[in-house]
């Protein structure tokens, strides 16, 4: 099931429930946008590459295509993160819950993004929904066969992500260990190009189609239907991207400089590595359908980079701090989402 443009436009002006929905969905979109989306060009604007503003367009554009290829292949994502909770049948307690945690997940990201840190925008979407759930279902709320699926995408977004930043950069200095570096250099530069477009087209594999998958349930919701099976429509897939594109372009500078240039100091085949790394992890985690973060997985495939030179050349202070606020998202950003669901179903 989907729904048209012409059909949304006329529940939106009628329905204020879905008004209100629609707004707080495209507000978790952009602070994605200033969160996450920049860990895709973190690395090729550190390493000067590409300038930032040219990065942001480039990011939004395949942001949009990685949405749209990707979907059209497989929305398995989409529908893992639709489905891996029950809101039960009283549609209008259900609606409520889900506003109030797409509101959790904006004030936990934000805050996160006020002292620079690159928390996964994915985890807390994931732990908002579930922690809203449970204050409105308990336990019997959350759907263990899908979130099995998110288990596994921790493990794998960042052990595969270290492990394949590791081997890439150590295979490309094989290579290139004989040849001119003046010459690697302008080819790396080049190519992190290369490498940022494709981090940021599995960006959009990934991130799009965990927050179209909660723009659908939100849609269905406030439409009093129980739907299971849907079709996302390219227009949202447009709205995502631009809105994503927006937020990159407000805060995503102060990402940049903690994932790009704090954690780990990168010449331009290391950021070429760390990007390679990074798009094929997230490819093989699309293709399984697996939710994994684009901020674990570019990030842990930036720390592999760095300790394949050796183990210092890592800022293990940032890194701290990251899996500080990663290991805090699930529980803190949890129960947020379940008292603010409590709070605004007493409310209204």
């Amino acid at each position: 099931m989907t729904i048209s443009f012409a059909d949304f436009l006329s529940q939106l002006v009628s329905n204020p429930a879905l008004l209100i929905t629609v707004i707080l969905t495209l507000g978790v979109v952009l602070v994605n946008g200033w969160t996450d989306a920049p860990n895709a060009i973190a690395t090729c604007v550190s390493t000067r590459s590409i300038r930032p503003k040219k990065a942001i367009i480039m990011a939004a554009v395949f942001n949009f295509l990685g949405v749209l290829f990707m979907t059209m292949v497989n929305n398995a994502v989409a529908e893992t993160i639709y489905n891996m909770v029950d809101f039960g049948d009283n549609y209008k307690n259900a609606l409520i819950a889900l506003c109030a945690a797409l509101f959790a997940i904006v004030v936990w990201a934000t805050a996160a993004w006020a002292f620079g840190i690159p928390t996964s925008e994915s985890h807390a979407l994931i732990a908002g929904v579930t922690g809203a759930a449970v204050a409105l279902q308990g336990f019997s709320g959350i759907n263990a066969n899908e979130w099995i699926k998110i288990i596994y995408g921790l493990v794998m977004s960042t052990v595969i992500g270290f492990g394949a930043g590791f081997l890439v950069v150590r295979l490309i200095g094989f290579i290139c260990k004989d040849m001119d570096r003046r010459k690697t250099t302008t080819f790396f530069r080049n190519a992190q190009i290369f490498g940022g477009a494709s981090m940021a087209f599995m960006h959009g594999a990934q991130d799009g189609q965990k927050f179209m998958g909660v723009f659908m349930l939100g849609v269905f919701l406030a439409k009093g239907q129980n739907v299971t099976n849907f079709e996302i429509p390219i227009w949202l897939m447009v709205l995502c991207s631009l809105v994503m594109a927006l937020g990159t372009s407000i805060g995503g500078y102060r990402i940049i400089k903690t994932v790009g240039m704090g954690m780990v100091k990168l010449d331009t085949y290391q950021g070429f590595a760390a990007d390679t790394a990074g798009a094929f992890s997230l490819l093989i985690a699309s293709v399984f359908g697996i939710p994994v973060s684009t901020t674990h997985t570019k990030t842990t495939a930036i720390m592999g980079v760095g300790a394949s030179k050796r183990l210092s050349c890592v800022n293990w202070n940032i890194v701290k701090e990251m899996v500080y606020a990663w290991i805090l998202t699930f529980p803190g950003c949890g129960l947020l989402g379940f008292l603010m669901a409590y709070l605004f179903m007493r409310i209204f």
